[in-house]
């Protein structure tokens, strides 16, 4: 009797958790910007969906109807969910070792809006994850519509779906564990730790209200755990496949963030808006040819690509910031932590705990 009621409370605990701090990302944040009371409740009705089809790991394996790929894969997931506790001081908790078959394309449908001349992404704020610059939904269409209703006030949308959220490890029990989700077991063998690495970065370190500053503190985790994954555990073939669709991204992000700041260094000078749309105008266009002639030339033909730049606005190219833009001072903290990453964990937290202001101008130093 004591054991269930044990459970129930701790149930109880978990519901109250997720209704209250409930859930921002990684890539992602589920309740960006909790308004109203049917927005909280598919946030907290569409988590609970995905908690209540994931099973253990171990279920997974031993039924003999799981697919031999699938079975597969989930082994080597656990590897890589040993190897971010051994290798990478990552939190050895029931995150990813449970599993979701979720019959769609992505776990979480976010929309992000911008104004026609600025980079500057709107926000939303709730309680303990503070402010955010987008808004998650579980369903597509509700995601389409309110989007619809930020451009009809003029600002520039866009949706995109995300494989997978982080819950920041706040919530109580295996039953509220973060699962591993149909959206993204597929993956290739390094990006799938790529990801792995991201999500569980978020449960080390967060600074409420500052999207930049835990985007791209798991963006460096991501990649330096990837390298050390791969250098250990990747085939030949799973390394040059990674390596290759490590370039193209590189080449990608270069391309994007040379236009973001042109535009940023226009929408900021004294130009006319007219002058200013014009200019614009012409900044997306080389845009869309220097994509081509990557695309065309040294990517020979990878298109994957292709769907972002046809849709390319100020909110596409704001949102992409967040997960980069602060990259180069988390590297340059890592390598004074002797590239430890529990040393650079607890120098990242100290940052975490700092005003929002005293933060950035910490990572300023690091990399002006």
């Amino acid at each position: 009797m004591r054991a269930g009621r044990a459970k129930k409370a701790l149930w109880m605990a978990g519901l109250v958790t997720l209704a209250v701090v409930v859930i921002a990302s990684a890539t992602l944040c589920l309740t960006s910007g909790c308004s109203s009371a049917g927005y909280l409740a598919q946030s907290v009705g569409g988590h609970l969906a995905i908690l209540n089809a994931a099973k253990p790991v171990a279920e997974w394996e031993a039924d003999p109807a799981t697919p031999e790929k699938l079975r597969a894969r989930l082994e080597l997931s656990q590897q890589m969910r040993a190897f971010a506790v051994t290798d990478l001081a990552l939190p050895d908790n029931d995150s990813y070792r449970r599993y979701a078959d979720l019959k769609r394309s992505a776990a979480v449908w976010n929309v992000v809006a911008a104004p026609e001349l600025s980079l500057k992404l709107q926000t939303w704020c709730f309680p303990v994850v503070g402010c955010v610059a987008y808004r998650g939904y579980f369903d597509r269409a509700e995601a389409e519509a309110f989007a619809a209703t930020l451009g009809e006030q003029g600002m520039e949308v866009r949706v995109y779906g995300v494989p997978a959220y982080s819950t920041l490890g706040r919530l109580p029990g295996a039953y509220f564990a973060d699962p591993l989700l149909s959206t993204f077991i597929d993956y290739p063998e390094v990006e799938l730790a790529r990801l792995m690495f991201h999500e569980l970065s978020h449960q080390v370190a967060f600074a409420s209200g500052d999207t930049m500053f835990n985007e791209s503190f798991a963006t460096t985790v991501e990649r330096f755990g990837s390298r050390r994954w791969m250098d250990a555990h990747a085939s030949p073939q799973a390394r040059a496949d990674y390596l290759a669709f490590d370039t193209r991204r590189r080449d990608f992000r270069a391309l994007t963030a040379g236009t973001r700041d042109a535009l940023d260094a226009l929408y900021k000078s004294d130009a006319s808006d007219a002058d200013k749309r014009a200019a614009k105008a012409a900044l997306m266009q080389r845009l869309r040819e220097d994509y081509a002639a990557l695309r065309d030339g040294p990517w020979k033909g990878y298109a994957g690509y292709d769907p972002w730049i046809a849709n390319a606005n100020n909110a596409s190219l704001g949102v992409l910031a967040a997960y980069t833009e602060l990259v180069p001072a988390f590297d340059k903290l890592f390598e004074q932590q002797g590239r430890d990453p529990a040393r650079f964990y607890a120098e990242v937290k100290r940052l975490a705990d700092l005003p929002k202001d005293a933060r950035r101008a910490k990572l300023a130093t690091l990399a002006p």
